[in-house]
Formats: structure tokens, sequence, C-alpha cells
């Protein structure tokens, strides 16, 4: 099959022919027909995940057509459409798998990092982590709900019953999540880059309330005087900037807290234990479990999210990539390998 490879952290992926993959007991063998982008595959090429498998097969939001089952595996028949998500194996032993908490197991392994992706034109997966995609969805469209969609749904589960919820960082996840909030009829806040007015027009078209920088400068209405319009309950930081963490702290109303969705960051700089005070807090979000999946793929269709996407063929990936470092597109990028 054609897939596209990383040979070594810090340089281009490698169009290759590689050997097919084959089912093991209690897989799946899957035709890819769409595979979602994200910023955990740019933090894998960058080194900043430094313990991938390696020569590995990027991507974890996959859409495809299972075309072969293993000995013993019974879930999914030939023609199951299914979606293949980040987490990708758990022990079911440790104390963390047995208290729910299966996105905390030591053992746990992850697809596109110690599993191969979907950056190819076959993958196989273990059917217990393999989602039924929701009808409605084109294949597409449903990619970004299996990394974008599931994280940012756990990271607003996290924030509790906060009623303004500010969203930092306006991509992938951001766009989905804003869908679920105001659905729950939360009030949203989209923070951006500085003069980034498209985003900030983006944001309000799906709902949210205002729209700007964490400066208070906005694309609609007057110029802001210097923060946000509003005290926030709850803020999701989906930027991998550790500065924006102290910023989002000190827009918190008392008790709020400050969620952070990614699974890398920069380092947080130091800040003045006034702005944590009156029961604020930090916590951050880690990958996901099957409960999250099954909850948020059921709730999507009836908010019902939208994607935006971008579509790029297989051999675009490198592209893909860099497109999401510079925030060239609206939304999510999706690859589609017969593309």
């Amino acid at each position: 099959m054609r897939a596209m490879v990383l040979e070594e952290a810090g340089t281009p992926l490698v169009e290759a022919d590689v050997e097919d993959p084959r089912p093991r007991p209690g897989e799946v063998l899957v035709r890819v027909r769409a595979c979602g982008v994200c910023r955990t595959d740019l933090h894998i090429v960058d080194g900043e995940l430094a313990e991938p498998k390696l020569p590995l097969i990027l991507g974890h939001q996959i859409v495809g057509e299972v075309i072969e089952v293993g000995e013993g595996a019974g879930r999914y028949a030939g023609g199951a459409r299914v979606g293949i998500p980040w987490l990708g194996w758990t022990c079911g032993e440790c104390r963390y798998c047995l208290s729910g908490r299966e996105n905390l197991c030591p053992r746990a392994r992850f697809t596109g990092y110690d599993i191969d992706g979907g950056y190819s034109g076959l993958a196989v997966a273990d059917e217990r982590f393999c989602f039924p995609i929701p009808d409605g969805y084109a294949d597409v469209q449903a990619a970004p709900l299996l990394c974008a969609g599931l994280i940012g749904y756990r990271s607003l589960r996290m924030s509790g019953d906060a009623e303004r919820v500010g969203l930092y960082g306006f991509g992938a996840s951001a766009h989905i999540v804003c869908q679920v909030a105001v659905h729950q009829r939360r009030e949203v806040l989209a923070i951006t880059r500085p003069g980034d007015v498209e985003t900030q027009r983006f944001a309000l078209e799906l709902g949210a309330s205002w729209a700007g920088d964490a400066r208070g400068g906005s694309a609609v209405g007057e110029p802001g005087d210097g923060g946000l319009p509003t005290e926030l309950d709850a803020a999701i930081v989906f930027a991998p900037a550790g500065e924006l963490v102290p910023q989002a702290l000190r827009a918190l109303a008392p008790g709020g807290a400050v969620v952070c969705a990614g699974i890398h960051m920069s380092d947080i700089p130091s800040f003045a234990y006034r702005d944590l005070w009156r029961e604020r807090s930090i916590r951050s979000v880690a990958n996901l479990t099957r409960s999250d999946g099954e909850e948020f793929l059921a709730l999507a269709p009836e908010v019902p999210v939208r994607t935006e996407v971008g579509e790029y063929g297989l051999a675009d990936a490198n592209r893909a990539l860099e497109d999401l470092r510079a925030g060239r597109f609206r939304g999510a990028a999706v690859l589609r390998p017969s593309v």
C-alpha cells in the first residue's frame, strides 16, 4: 500500500510502498477513506513527543471500511464503517483501567504513535477501540470528530457547568466544541491570535458571543480596553502555548478553571499566587476514554456538529502539516488516500 512514513523526527514524511498490514486476533483491517491531520501529528514530527515507534505511519482520526476481520473479532462485519481514534489499546488490568480512567493506563498504546495510523491506504486496529460512525456524516466530515471532537468534548466536560467558556486557539477542536457548548446554552468567547479577523468571524458564525484576542481586540464592535469583555467561568486552552495559561487564569471568575487540552505545550511561565487564589484551578486533559467517544458520537448528530474541512491527497500530507502549523485553513485538515 501507499503510505506517508516518518523515518526520523524533524524530517518530512516520505511517500513509500509498504507491506499491507494483516489483522491479528481481535483486530480489524480497515480501508482508509479519510484521516484527519492533528496538531499531535506535528508534535510527533517535530520531536516534541519523543518516543514514537520509527518508522511510523502517522494519523489517528481514521474513518474507513472494514475489509477483513481477525480471529475472534466479531463486533464489526465486513463493510462496516468505523472510526479509529488516538487510544488504540489499554491493559484493562491496572487501577486506572479498573476505575474508568483507561486514558491514564501506563501501558496504553496510541494510534499513529505506537501503532501505525491512517496516513495510508490500510490500517489495522483493535476492534474494541473502534467506534461506529454516525449516519449523516461523510467520511471527511466524520474524521475530525475522532480526536478534535473527542478531546474538545472531554475538555468541555472538565469545565463542569461553566456558563461562560473561553476557547484559547480556534482550530479544529475549538470549532467543534464551540458548537457543542452553544447547544448546551453556554456562552462562548473565542480568543485567537491578534489580528486574525477571519478566524474571529468564523467563531461568530458558529455561535460565539464574542471573538477577539486576549488583549480585547475584536473583529466586531469597538476595540477592546485591554481585556476580555467579561470574566470566564472556564477557559480551555487548545493552543500549545504555555504563556496563554497565566493569561487565561487572570480572565477567570473566582472558582473558575483553566483546562489545558493539548498533549504537548510549551513551558508555562511563573505567575502570582493571587491569580490562582479564590479557588481557581488549572488542570490538563490526557487522551480520552471509550466512554468519551460513545457519548460524543451520540451527541454530535443531535447538536448537530458540522465540521469544516480542507481536503488533501495522501501525497500532500507534508503540505497539510505545514498549513496546520501556519493556520492556513479554517476548521480541520483531512487526508483522502484515494485522491
